[in-house]
């Protein structure tokens, strides 16, 4: 197993022969303007550029898998530049509907066990944010866990908060590797949108064995957990070694 980081939420995933692109913001710095989240509206977004060109990202890619499609997770660049014949990994039919709409043609929505080229991709839940409003607002969302014989089984989370639906899919899967989205961003005055340093340290408990790597960090507006602060508190709360905060462009083999 292969993983890099990219950008955002976006990454590179090799896993048992296959290539994976995950929730694709492929666009320049700066193209987007700021989320109105009360936070850095100055500046635009993407706020850091890609460490790679498009070309090279999208080289080679077998399948990809949007967890859900706000702009940062699928973006009008991938719409444009991914090959309109490649797989694509949608979360429910809403999705899959829009998706197609874009010019997709192999579009699939996610299930229970899902399988692609002999690697099951199972779908998991998840929690935009907390509190009732908050997540209306931001709708559904989901993550992936990838198994397969020859490869240890791997958990991208997705855009979610640590609540008892992420415990459930720990207890059910076994992760030996976990990605989650961890730059704690917020939306107004209504919280946060993904998890923060506490919640990073409530998937280290409830997998201890498991080594995480905390992407979604440091590349859109309105992000409030620096990847320096979560190592700090790696360091503070004794779970560094299982802890990976990659750079853009820094990958990682298991």
């Amino acid at each position: 197993m292969f993983i890099q980081q990219i950008r955002n939420a976006t990454i590179i995933v090799h896993y048992a022969g296959k290539k994976f692109l995950i929730d694709p913001l492929l666009a320049d710095k700066g193209l987007y303007p700021p989320f109105l989240a009360g936070i850095r509206e100055d500046i635009r977004n993407p706020i850091i550029d890609l460490p790679m060109s498009v070309d090279d990202i999208i080289k080679d890619i077998d399948a990809v898998i949007l967890t859900h499609l706000h702009l940062d997770h699928y973006d009008d660049i991938a719409k444009e530049m991914l090959p309109k014949g490649i797989k694509v990994f949608v979360q429910n039919e809403q999705d899959a509907i829009q998706v197609k709409n874009d010019g997709f043609e192999q579009v699939e929505t996610l299930a229970e066990d899902t399988i692609f080229e002999g690697i099951q991709l199972i779908k998991t839940q998840g929690e935009h944010g907390r509190g009732e409003e908050l997540l209306e607002r931001m709708g559904q969302v989901c993550g992936v866990v990838f198994k397969h014989a020859n490869e240890k089984t791997l958990y991208i989370a997705g855009d979610t908060v640590w609540y008892d639906g992420v415990q459930k899919e720990i207890d059910s899967h076994n992760p030996e590797i976990i990605v989650l989205n961890a730059g704690d961003n917020v939306w107004n005055d209504m919280g946060s949108l993904i998890m923060g340093k506490e919640d990073v340290y409530e998937v280290h408990k409830a997998a201890p064995n498991a080594n995480i790597i905390a992407v979604h960090m440091e590349a859109v507006n309105h992000w409030t957990l620096s990847r320096k602060e979560l190592k700090r508190f790696g360091e503070e709360k004794r779970f560094s070694s299982r802890l990976f905060i990659p750079e853009d462009g820094e990958s990682y083999t298991f």
